[in-house]
């Protein structure tokens, strides 16, 4: 996928996401695929952002390496949270009788956090943007509307695999956001302080 695809998809995502989630579903890309056009550009950016705010803004007194470790934090958070959020959909989907694909569910996950991951270019890079992220819940909607096009689960199922998968993400996020700040800052004080 070429940049200007990707900004086709973003904007589709964003501006209709009925209509792009049908274009999703009609060109049934692979995981792979999904990954190295969509999802590792637009980490890439998020984590652009958090070294470059970290460097400017928030770490003054400390080395510029300390900004490429927080970019690098930011890159892995996000990986690690959606392939780990995709897979506990993945899981979550089959006792619900809703099949048990890791394909849909990844694409799910990846196209649904696409307003997050726009806030967290603003937020991280402006740390006083960082109202900025309340926005990001339109991905719950996007959410919702890929659900019913991917899965097409009956009504008393939708909400509880929407609570279900919200829930996990902001887990996984919390848990893996602790674990590599510690790793990072430990690793920044052994060799770099």
């Amino acid at each position: 996928m070429n940049n200007k695809l990707f900004l086709y998809v973003v904007k589709d995502i964003i501006i209709n996401p009925i209509k792009a989630w049908e274009i999703i579903d009609s060109e049934n890309k692979s995981v792979s695929v999904i990954r190295n056009s969509f999802l590792f550009p637009i980490i890439f950016l998020v984590s652009v952002s958090a070294a470059a705010g970290s460097l400017i803004y928030t770490n003054a007194e400390l080395s510029p390496v300390y900004s490429v470790f927080v970019g690098i934090k930011c890159f892995l958070l996000y990986y690690i949270t959606v392939y780990a959020s995709a897979f506990i959909l993945r899981e979550i989907t089959y006792p619900l009788d809703l099949g048990r694909n890791f394909a849909i569910s990844f694409r799910l996950i990846v196209y649904s956090i696409v307003p997050f991951l726009l806030c967290q270019i603003l937020s991280r890079l402006f740390e006083s943007l960082l109202f900025v992220n309340i926005l990001a819940l339109y991905g719950l909607f996007i959410f919702f509307a890929g659900t019913e096009k991917m899965l097409t689960p009956p009504g008393y199922k939708k909400m509880p695999m929407l609570i279900a998968t919200t829930l996990t993400f902001i887990g996984i996020y919390v848990i893996t956001n602790l674990l590599l700040t510690t790793l990072i800052d430990k690793i920044y004080k052994v060799f770099f302080s």
